[in-house]
């Protein structure tokens, strides 16, 4: 099988980072990722000043304002781990060119979007969001797989997810009127985005569970692409019943291919399971070697291509702002569809 590419290519230079937030995904994937990557975190901002300096790296500070965490200037690339409502306050006080990186997604709902847009032109920020599944070694490298044209065009996408998500590890999210869609399942519409493009519209219902206290943790989606292609989302994140017949996975069908990803995080989390990649281009599956997971490398891959950027490596930041904002714009939409009523079935043959 042709070599397909699985990693970002370092920079030859690096700028320092530094991070506003001090959460779990800061010590479990943010820390360890740009260690990986050989990257220097300058310091951590978070009000919390004991949990920042709970997790800082070797050499790194604890900032108690974002005033001191600024004073690199353009100089350093800025990480923002935060929550959605306070991404805004942070970045008005970013100096103006800076680069950052944002936690998805990129606010609350797409009012909160079109604010952070404005605020990211009005100071020249340039921005990356971090939807880093687009950056795993199984999505590079299935990128990479159809960009070479052993799937021909794509025609079809699946994604099956039937998962016992622990939802009680994150206790804020009990009272939050989204979740499902815009906390999770967001990654996979970025995703299909990335291969496919912007769809149409979309078709949409989501709903919560007899037995969870979050709002909605299961989703029907389909994304109207005309004839080009069927895309197709089923996640239910209520099948506590055991292992066996769990499953977390894309199937992605070409006129010539097709692929088969396993998103082996997600499985008996956090723990989780090896990401899987299998691609069939000439009648025989066959299993790719990955070289790692979506958690960790994806954080890697992420992070390099704004730093590749930032050191002007990189001309394009991929998976930009801008760009994101038409994920956001695609999480709203299906919101909006699943308030609307479906299409109405005659409940009777006419007279």
């Amino acid at each position: 099988m042709t070599k397909l590419r699985q990693v970002i290519t370092p920079p030859k230079t690096a700028l320092p980072i530094v991070i506003f937030g001090a959460g779990s995904i800061v010590s479990d994937a943010h820390l360890p990722a740009y260690a990986k990557a050989g990257f220097q975190v300058a310091g951590i901002c978070d009000p919390d000043l004991e949990k920042a300096r709970a997790i800082l790296p070797p050499g790194a500070v604890a900032y108690a304002n974002a005033q001191e965490a600024v004073a690199l200037g353009t100089g350093a690339i800025y990480d923002l781990a935060l929550p959605p409502a306070a991404i805004p306050s942070v970045l008005k006080a970013l100096p103006e060119g800076a680069v950052a990186l944002i936690q998805k997604p990129l606010g609350a709902d797409l009012a909160a979007a079109d604010e952070i847009i404005a605020i990211l032109r009005a100071r020249n920020i340039r921005a990356a969001v971090n939807f880093q599944l687009r950056f795993a070694p199984m999505s590079l490298a299935l990128k990479d797989a159809i960009d070479q044209g052993l799937l021909g065009d794509l025609v079809d996408f699946d994604a099956w997810l039937a998962l016992d998500t622990p939802w009680h590890l994150w206790a804020f999210l009990k009272d939050l009127p989204r979740v499902e869609i815009l906390l999770h399942s967001i990654h996979y519409l970025d995703f299909v985005r990335d291969i496919l493009g912007n769809p149409q519209g979309v078709h949409a219902k989501t709903m919560g569970h007899p037995g969870s206290s979050v709002s909605n943790t299961r989703t029907s989606m389909i994304l109207d692409y005309g004839q080009k292609a069927r895309a197709s989302l089923s996640i239910n994140h209520n099948h506590a019943f055991g292992r066996k017949f769990q499953a977390c996975e894309f199937r992605i069908c070409g006129t010539k291919g097709a692929a088969y990803l396993k998103l082996g995080v997600n499985l008996d989390y956090p723990r989780g399971e090896p990401d899987e990649l299998w691609l069939n281009a000439d009648g025989e599956w066959r299993q790719v070697p990955l070289i790692g997971n979506w958690f960790i490398e994806a954080f890697v891959g992420r992070i390099t291509q704004v730093m590749r950027f930032a050191t002007g490596e990189d001309a394009t930041l991929q998976g930009s702002a801008e760009d994101a904002w038409h994920t956001m714009a695609l999480v709203e939409a299906a919101y909006e569809s699943s308030a609307l009523p479906a299409h109405p079935i005659r409940t009777a043959p006419n007279a």
